[in-house]
């Protein structure tokens, strides 16, 4: 990613802090696996959002006036045959587009005089333990300094809401990014379910963990640093269980498996769900369910477009998957009612429990405020038909070109004596990644087909 790219960031941040106003962005920490192990470092989205430097022990300042300060590890050619090439305080100013660069060793010493006679000091609340403790320790140096005329900031505010905002609507390189990595994505699921499929003909052992290993071979293999989240591997009904992880369990023939899951490449995720039979053909009732499923993500990318709310592809995929449970017998008329009965008080939530989409970037459940900020004063208050919950609502966000959003439609049937038993344990999601456009939407996932007869001709040849 460019120097300007990130510098235009920082000048967009400097901007909206006020007069006086400074911000404090750290990295993320290291953390201990086990005993003298660490896990493999992952930046902090905010500073690599504003840097695209991805070393452990970072600090980013900036300030109204549009100063930047970069803190960051010396270098030390002993350390450095350990752990690899830092960049360090000198070279950083050039490589990074920031105004001057120390060690990170001088933090404490010089933090305090950054924030002397400023305003107010921003920092992202709630992401790093022991940060807010740190900056009220460097407060109390400045306070200290008073009677030497220093001024102390008076207030402090959350950086989480600027830069919230500035990562929601995504610019093209990012978009790029996110597409190259969808695409990474949707060949490693082909490859899983074709892997599934001969192993399954040639009457082998198949497990969950031979498809995961399917998954992270081509997340590598093209260049991904990383799974963007655990990935789920689930056969038969371990496909109900929302967050199941990929384990030891057998995938038998005419199951069914649910595979979620996508790489992050150069920091950005990518999300995508299929549901496929094990032995590359979809009984009946699978495909029953499985079209159902489909049906009511067509609903949802139909209302995937700008100036419709994010609520919206959501509510169109409850009605389709409602009133297919009630043709397929998932729900009995007699017990719940017509499609709106249903509808309004959840009875879909048996077999439907999550919501339809969230916001992808650089987290896989990315930033961003899911109420309109120019109506967030707009509430109302309702009970939740099922857990009796007081809800308070605000006006859903409306859709801008260059959100990105998951649209994830699912049905799970779990045994149950009023559910005909052809049905059970049948657990299915199907999930794509779609670029909000100008004129409606671009899913970047459908690299790999979601279109039962495509997924039976790929996984027969």
């Amino acid at each position: 990613m460019s120097q300007t790219l990130h510098q235009q960031r920082r000048a967009r941040v400097a901007a909206q802090l006020g007069a006086g106003g400074i911000a404090i962005v750290p990295t993320a920490p290291e953390r201990t696996r086990n005993r003298d192990s660490e896990y493999l470092f992952r930046f902090d989205s905010y500073f690599y959002y504003l840097t695209g430097f991805t070393e452990p022990r970072a600090w980013l300042v900036i300030t109204a006036e549009g100063h930047t300060t970069l803190f960051c590890q010396p270098k030390d050619l002993e350390r450095e045959i350990w752990d690899g090439i830092r960049l360090g305080p000198q070279a950083a100013p050039a490589a990074l587009g920031v105004d001057e660069a120390f060690s990170v060793d001088e933090l404490e010493a010089r933090l305090p005089r950054l924030l002397e006679n400023r305003s107010t000091v921003w920092y992202p609340f709630a992401i790093h333990a022991g940060l807010e403790g740190r900056i009220d320790g460097w407060l109390q140096k400045v306070r200290a300094r008073v009677r030497y005329g220093a001024l102390c900031p008076d207030a402090q505010r959350d950086l989480c809401g600027i830069l919230d905002e500035m990562r929601l609507v995504k610019d093209a390189h990012e978009i790029d990014v996110m597409k190259r990595a969808a695409q990474i994505s949707a060949q490693a699921h082909i490859r899983a379910m074709q892997r599934c499929a001969r192993m399954i003909r040639a009457g082998e052992d198949v497990r969950e963990y031979h498809l995961d290993a399917e998954l992270l071979h081509e997340f590598r293999q093209h260049g991904s640093q990383y799974p963007a989240y655990g990935s789920i591997v689930a056969a038969g009904a371990n496909a109900c269980v929302l967050h199941y992880r990929a384990d030891n369990a057998p995938v038998r023939d005419g199951e069914l498996v649910l595979i979620d899951a996508g790489c992050e490449l150069d920091g950005y995720a990518s999300d995508i769900t299929r549901t496929f039979p094990a032995n590359g053909k979809f009984t009946g009732p699978q495909r029953d369910l499985y079209d159902l499923v489909l049906a009511s993500q067509a609903a949802a990318v139909e209302a995937t477009r700008p100036g419709n709310r994010f609520i919206d592809p959501h509510d169109a995929t409850v009605r389709v998957l409602a009133q297919g449970m009630l043709d397929l017998g998932l729900l009995n008329r007699n017990d719940v009612g017509h499609l709106d009965d249903v509808i309004e008080k959840r009875h879909y939530f048996r077999h439907y429990m999550h919501r339809t989409g969230h916001w992808l970037g650089l987290d896989v459940h990315d930033c961003g405020s899911y109420v309109e900020p120019s109506e967030v004063g707009q509430l109302s208050e309702r009970k939740d038909p099922l857990s009796g919950e007081l809800i308070k609502d605000r006006p859903s966000r409306i859709l801008r070109p260059g959100m990105v959003l998951t649209i994830e439609p699912g049905l799970y049937v779990s045994p149950a004596a009023d559910v005909p038993k052809d049905f059970w344990n049948i657990g299915i999601r199907i999930e794509d990644d779609a670029v909000v456009t100008p004129a409606g939407c671009e899913l970047i996932t459908r690299g790999v087909p979601v279109d039962a007869a495509e997924i039976e001709a790929l996984m027969r040849d």
